[in-house]
């Protein structure tokens, strides 16, 4: 294991350490150690450093565990499984997968991290992702049907997380297509489909999941629309987040297996249940103009169905955003 990540398990319990005994502890010198301290801060991890006490984080945290999310999830899971990556840092977990898709990594590979540099949600806009705080995980899934098969796996996606969210007590979300998961308006999760490969033929899927966990309000200063976070939530300050990772791992590749074999069909009933858009006015933002109308839920492949002032239209997912009237 590397001495950062053996320095950072040592500092979860949120307790202060002198840098005399974490060297005693990692076989190193009190400079390697603030060296190593100094590095880790410079990755915007938030180490507290106080003269005669030593080093801390702000307060305990569960820190991603590979063998701990392998280990939690079912055994239809872990078949499933090629590997779980665990990262400290990545510029994205989604960018992450799709350089090892390209380079022959195998249906099944997972990789989530404490911390992303370039966090990304759809539209290229910013994932907020401060260390340790939330749960971000890519899963590369390969299929052999090709892009033009996969309009309604985000909305899919979105359905299995509302369903291990609800293993872990939260009964209230809901889904606004075709991406997001929401609790009250706030905003509590979110999905970034990538593909590469060919429309017709085998590609390669990057399944990318956001989920808040304990968000900092610090660090969601950013954030330009209501949020809301499991710690909220459910009133648990150290949430498991092996525990969910594994969760969502258990109830995605669930998905999965329906969708490859029936696509949208065994989704749409629960899709009408939790969808919070149909029956509201919403306004449809395209890349040149914005279409308001009334939500009238989506098809059987997944797009969305709009009544205008034209008539009803259908729109698959793309390069389209949905923004629900209060």
């Amino acid at each position: 294991m590397p001495l950062r990540r053996q320095l950072l398990n040592i500092l979860s319990d949120g307790a202060f350490h002198s840098g005399e005994a974490l060297g005693r502890q990692l076989d190193v010198s009190r400079m390697a150690v603030w060296k190593h301290i100094r590095a880790l801060r410079q990755l915007a991890i938030p180490l507290e450093v106080v003269k005669g006490k030593g080093y801390r984080l702000p307060h305990a945290v569960e820190l991603l565990d590979s063998d701990m999310i392998e280990s939690g999830v079912s055994p239809t899971t872990r078949k499933q499984l090629a590997v779980v990556e665990t990262l400290l840092e990545v510029d994205s977990t989604n960018s992450r997968l799709r350089r090892a898709a390209l380079e022959g990594a195998a249906s099944g590979t997972v990789c989530v991290a404490e911390l992303q540099h370039a966090g990304r949600g759809r539209h290229n806009r910013q994932w907020v992702s401060p260390f340790a705080a939330n749960l971000y995980l890519s899963l590369l899934w390969r299929s052999a049907d090709g892009a033009t098969g996969l309009g309604g796996l985000s909305l899919a996606t979105g359905i299995a997380i509302v369903r291990c969210l609800e293993s872990f007590g939260v009964k209230s979300a809901g889904l606004k297509w075709p991406n997001d998961v929401l609790v009250d308006g706030a905003k509590l999760a979110g999905i970034l489909i990538d593909v590469a490969g060919e429309s017709t033929g085998p590609c390669a899927v990057i399944i990318g999941i956001g989920i808040n966990v304990s968000m900092p309000q610090d660090a969601a200063a950013g954030i330009d629309q209501r949020w809301t976070d499991l710690s909220s939530l459910t009133g648990r300050q150290r949430f498991p987040r092996n525990r969910l990772a594994a969760g969502v791992l258990d109830a995605v590749f669930a998905a999965i297996g329906e969708f490859a074999q029936s696509g949208m069909e065994p989704f749409l009933e629960e899709w009408r249940r939790l969808d919070i858009a149909e029956g509201r006015q919403v306004d449809l933002h395209l890349a040149s103009e914005v279409i308001p109308g009334t939500a009238c839920g989506i098809d059987s492949a997944g797009a969305l169905l709009l009544d205008t002032a034209t008539g009803r239209r259908r729109f698959a997912s793309g390069e389209v955003s949905l923004r629900v009237a209060p």
